[in-house]
């Protein structure tokens, strides 16, 4: 078992998605975002339904740098009430979550 996640962010573009990607690597929040779409979304909001073509970003980061990274998704984001779902990666290649973890870490931090 590890302490790395995979968290899920749609946004209303790719343009969005991309800066936001863009601040959480730099910022060392997390180690590799994906960003795929356009997708479609079905959703209920203020009691109706609705459907919109959204980006979806995966972010790779620990639980360690998680409260952050929801954070700053938060200031960054344009909906008021952003998608910010984080799932465990259960295993994984131990040289990827080596690399994953030593992307993450604060300046200074010593890698484990």
């Amino acid at each position: 078992m590890s302490d790395e996640l995979f968290v899920f962010v749609t946004t209303a573009t790719s343009d969005d998605a991309a800066g936001i990607a863009g601040a959480l690597v730099s910022e060392r929040l997390a180690a590799c975002v994906n960003i795929l779409g356009p997708i479609e979304s079905v959703y209920r909001w203020e009691g109706e339904v609705k459907r919109d073509r959204e980006s979806l970003m995966i972010i790779k980061t620990t639980a360690k740098r998680y409260p952050e990274l929801e954070l700053r998704i938060k200031e960054l984001h344009s909906y008021s009430t952003p998608e910010v779902v984080a799932l465990k990666i259960e295993r994984g290649s131990e040289d990827y979550l080596t690399w994953l973890r030593a992307s993450t870490e604060e300046e200074g931090e010593i890698a484990r």
